[in-house]
């Protein structure tokens, strides 16, 4: 369990503060205290001891006592466990979450960010398609990435460069690997398969293709890329 306030990123208390402000305020109060015999702000729950089990009781809800269950993926209930485990030490009204859509203004302008990924259809498929990370990432993922990308690069998304024994030279994106055949997305979005055996030279890098926005965009449009980033929710 994360017991300490550091051990959140802010990123995930912003978003979480901003769905508990709009889910949650109604019943609880914004101060947590608004249902009799329960304050969120002590940070202590009779039904929840982990973070875990916390969105399990966010997810399932407590139907009679009045509070029905909820349909949120893991991006919002680790944004409202986080905003929950730190309420009680963090004024809502200091914190400023960024703002979607001048986040796809950076997205698709000044982060240039079109160039190698997909949303909805429109951009590049070099770089895996986002229409729905929202549903998949947290905000503290999201502000991560942006400035270490390399740190947060997952091993099956690892630039590959492969040579065929006819010298034919391919440089993608790994999919899938096994011991004796490789798939990978070219730099059109096309789908490649290798059989290893037949393969003069294959390089799996460590180092992610995505440069880092660390002093390349403002803190307030690195806010507002995440926010964009978390709105991404595919047909949801």
């Amino acid at each position: 369990m994360q017991e300490h306030p550091e051990a959140y990123p802010r990123a995930d208390i912003e978003y979480g503060a901003r769905l508990y402000a709009e889910q949650c305020d109604r019943c609880h109060g914004a101060n947590g205290a608004g249902v009799s015999g329960v304050n969120l702000a002590s940070g202590r729950f009779r039904s929840a001891t982990t973070d875990g089990q916390l969105k399990m009781v966010i997810t399932n809800g407590f139907p009679t006592a009045g509070m029905p269950p909820f349909r949120f993926d893991n991006a919002d209930l680790t944004g409202l466990v986080a905003w929950l485990r730190n309420m009680n030490s963090i004024d809502r009204g200091a914190l400023k979450p960024g703002d979607a859509d001048r986040g796809r203004a950076v997205f698709e302008g000044r982060g240039a960010c079109q160039s190698c990924h997909r949303v909805k259809g429109k951009g590049s498929r070099k770089g895996p398609d986002l229409s729905d990370i929202g549903t998949l990432r947290s905000a503290g993922y999201f502000e991560r990435v942006l400035v270490d990308p390399n740190g947060q690069l997952l091993p099956i998304n690892r630039p590959v460069h492969v040579v065929t024994r006819e010298g034919k030279a391919v440089d993608g994106r790994r999919l899938n690997e096994d011991t004796y055949t490789v798939q990978m997305t070219d730099g059109e979005g096309h789908l490649q398969s290798f059989s290893k055996a037949n393969l003069k030279e294959f390089k799996v890098s460590t180092k992610s293709a995505m440069t880092s926005y660390k002093g390349e965009l403002k803190p307030d449009e690195l806010a507002d890329l995440v926010a964009y980033m978390l709105s991404l929710k595919g047909n949801l």
